[in-house]
């Protein structure tokens, strides 16, 4: 792993934790709404992407996602940017068919050869789950922000929604957390080495194979984890219909990230997601303040959550064992709803 960049020192909050809060983002969009009854799915209802239908069999699937330098080494964080903007089509059901650079260079701390490698680290993410990449585009930027606008495929009646959960279906997520807070430790100079290459190949690892091989189950809805925290995409699952109830116990968590939340090492966007659910969440009275900040930690390229039957997610997990580094868990459960969209017990 290769640090001499140090790209995390030169920017002020790291991947998803430099996120717009979901509640400043939902004013800013609020009247954009469009109308095309091409539109199978919009903005409206806080989707992972947008799916445009072309004929009977076709739909595009477009989404669109940068980030700040989670990791220094500028390899890892092209891999690491484009696992996050590919996840987006996986969590529809859809493959990822083209790719298209968004760079903004910090020519003044970040060298072209630097950026040579975060644009091949990424090439090389688009590749492995079979998609092509188009070209891009770049500007100079006070801060090195790297990522792709993606277009994927999807037939118009296999779309995965991520608000339709099904009452008596499992809570599934396939990855740990901690990622926003183990970036914070990283910039901040506060992880060993080896801790910090556990957490790249997380962050790295693509949704692509669990996507696939979640095809094959009856699954009621999915969406993938990222800068609003678990609470924060799990409450854009949720309808007038069903609670999410989920055990804080049964969330997989990376060890030293439950360490430096204990030392407050937590990021900005964490904190906005923090008070942005404070309201919509029934936190039972022995929770701690630390299974809190996880819970809603800002997390970059995290897991797919998954709404399934209790049988087939105990298969699930074993399928995909190895491409989820043994995290994968079934986190709660969907009930009929309560007085708050989500119980945290």
């Amino acid at each position: 792993m290769n640090n001499e960049y140090k790209l995390t020192k030169f920017v002020q909050a790291a991947g998803w934790a430099a996120k717009m809060g979901p509640g400043d983002l939902k004013q800013t969009i609020c009247g954009l709404t469009p109308s095309d009854e091409r539109i199978l799915v919009g903005f409206d209802t806080s989707e992972d992407a947008s799916v445009y239908q072309i004929n009977e069999e076709q739909a595009i699937v477009q989404t669109l996602d940068f980030i700040t330098p989670v990791v220094d080494d500028p390899y890892i964080y092209g891999q690491i940017a484009a696992a996050n903007a590919l996840s987006d089509v996986f969590a529809m059901g859809a493959d990822v068919k083209t790719a298209m650079n968004i760079v903004g260079f910090d020519k003044k701390n970040i060298s072209k050869e630097a950026l040579g490698l975060i644009l091949h680290g990424g090439n090389e993410k688009i590749k492995e789950c079979g998609g092509v990449l188009l070209g891009g585009h770049t500007i100079e930027s006070p801060e090195m922000y790297y990522g792709l606008s993606v277009t994927g495929m999807i037939h118009p009646n296999k779309i995965i929604r991520n608000n339709t959960p099904k009452i008596g279906h499992v809570l599934v997520l396939t990855k740990p957390l901690g990622m926003g807070i183990l970036s914070t430790a990283i910039k901040r100079d506060l992880l060993p080495l080896n801790i910090i290459k556990d957490c790249a190949k997380i962050m790295a690892s693509l949704n692509y194979l669990p996507s696939k091989i979640m095809r094959k189950y009856d699954v009621s809805s999915c969406t993938d984890i990222t800068g609003f925290g678990l609470l924060g995409h799990a409450l854009e699952c949720t309808n007038d219909l069903v609670t999410f109830s989920i055990s804080c116990s049964d969330v997989p968590i990376v060890f030293e990230a439950i360490e430096q939340a204990s030392n407050d090492v937590i990021p900005g966007g964490t904190k906005r997601n923090i008070k942005y659910v404070e309201d919509k969440i029934t936190y039972m009275s022995n929770l701690s303040n630390h299974c809190k900040s996880l819970l809603c930690d800002a997390q970059t390229s995290g897991g797919l959550l998954i709404a399934m039957k209790e049988d087939d997610a105990i298969e699930y997990i074993k399928e995909i064992e190895e491409f989820s580094f043994g995290y994968a868990s079934i986190i709660g459960n969907v009930i009929p709803r309560g007085i708050t969209p989500i119980i945290v017990h």
